[in-house]
């Protein structure tokens, strides 16, 4: 356990807040954006906000790949989940998304609709391999992280002729939405969303590494430190930030040097190139069409494409108006700014894809953070008292 408990030391971690209070311009504010779910998670878990100064603060952004799909593609499969023939595995945590009219691959499994929670892709196979007679279809998700092992199910399912098996992609890329995040509205004309820097994912880099951050670093002059889910990592990477902006400089650098490397993991980079290309376009739910943001078959391998095996269509559906999940993902609004959040949207009964996701803004606020922002208020009534 020391392993993991030497990046959980509090004392270290207010060490280090100590650092950044000191090094802070109390004349400027700071604004950092952690792109990552995880991070986000780590924040409200350990209450890293409450340890920095006022002045530096963290923006929650769009990474959670289950919070980011739009509505339309929930529903597109569930529609295909209705058809007698098929049989749709998943994730467990993708299993309550809402979709229109408060329909979910959960509630279609109640109404009869053949669907399974895997843990893996491999699960998905042995369900093809079991049962021959069933079109089985993984509804692929997940960022640069989740590609490897879907590459992998298609090379597997190949080798073995399995005919009854094919995916639905919906694998998304980081720089494409961080790229659409600073050249939005909100951050360039609006100024709605001030970002001086990145916390850049973890798990995320592992594959691709550091290398694809240096782009927007040079081209927005927006520094970037990719960085570990362990508060101290998360912490030492706001340091860094602070000491970039002071400095004027916009650099990417690397504190998750225990796994993350420049050009990262090479071969799974292959692995994706064989089976997938860009995507010209794909919608993200709260940053809309985003250029080049996912991944799709290579059209050699159209017959293990479930959109084409299957002539599926994506309807354009409108998010909840009464959900802020979209403003949310942008950085623009938090948990608490949402008026459902608590009421009609809590873990039970989610209004919105970032209550559902582990990783979702909204979820880590419920579990950790509106305790700390009630605990706040009690202190600020009993000094005005």
């Amino acid at each position: 356990m020391r392993y993991i408990d030497e990046y959980r030391d509090g004392r270290l971690a207010k060490d280090i807040a100590r650092q950044i209070a000191t090094l802070a311009d109390p004349a400027r504010c700071y604004h950092f954006m952690e792109f990552c779910g995880g991070h986000t998670h780590a924040i409200s878990r350990y209450g890293l906000e409450d340890l920095l100064p006022q002045n530096v603060q963290m923006i929650h952004g769009p990474g959670c790949p289950v919070c980011v799909l739009p509505i339309g593609r929930i529903d597109a499969a569930i529609a295909l989940a209705m058809r007698p023939e098929i049989t749709i595995c998943t994730y467990g945590d993708l299993m309550r998304v809402p979709g229109s009219n408060g329909s979910s691959l959960l509630k279609a499994r109640t109404a009869g609709a053949d669907i399974r929670m895997v843990y893996s892709t491999l699960d998905a196979l042995r369900i093809a391999e079991a049962e021959p007679d069933r079109e089985v279809v993984f509804f692929a998700i997940g960022f640069e992280t989740t590609t490897p092992p879907t590459a992998l199910a298609l090379r597997i399912a190949i080798a073995k002729e399995l005919r009854n098996f094919s995916i639905f992609c919906n694998h998304v890329l980081t720089p494409a939405a961080i790229q659409n995040i600073l050249e939005s509205p909100d951050v360039r004309k609006l100024g709605t969303v001030k970002i001086d820097g990145f916390i850049g994912p973890a798990h995320v880099s592992t594959v691709i590494g550091t290398e694809p951050y240096e782009f927007f670093a040079e081209e927005f002059q927006k520094p970037v430190v990719v960085a570990g889910f362990e508060p101290l990592d998360v912490i030492q990477a706001i340091l860094m930030l602070v000491r970039q902006v002071n400095d004027g400089r916009h650099e990417v650098e690397n504190q998750y040097i225990r796994a993350v490397t420049t050009f990262g993991n090479e071969k799974a980079q292959t692995e994706i190139a064989n089976f997938f290309e860009l995507c010209e376009s794909f919608e993200w739910r709260g940053l809309g069409e985003v250029p080049y943001g996912a991944v799709r078959l290579r059209p050699q391998y159209a017959e293990y494409d479930a959109e084409k095996r299957f002539s599926m269509v994506t309807p354009a559906v409108k998010d909840n108006p009464a959900c802020e999940c979209g403003a949310i993902l942008r950085g623009v609004k938090k948990p608490a700014d949402c008026k459902l959040f608590g009421t009609v949207c809590t873990p039970d009964t989610p209004m919105g894809s970032c209550m559902v996701s582990y990783e979702g803004a909204c979820a880590a606020h419920w579990t950790y953070g509106r305790f700390r922002e009630h605990a706040k208020a009690s202190e600020r009534g009993r000094a005005v008292a």
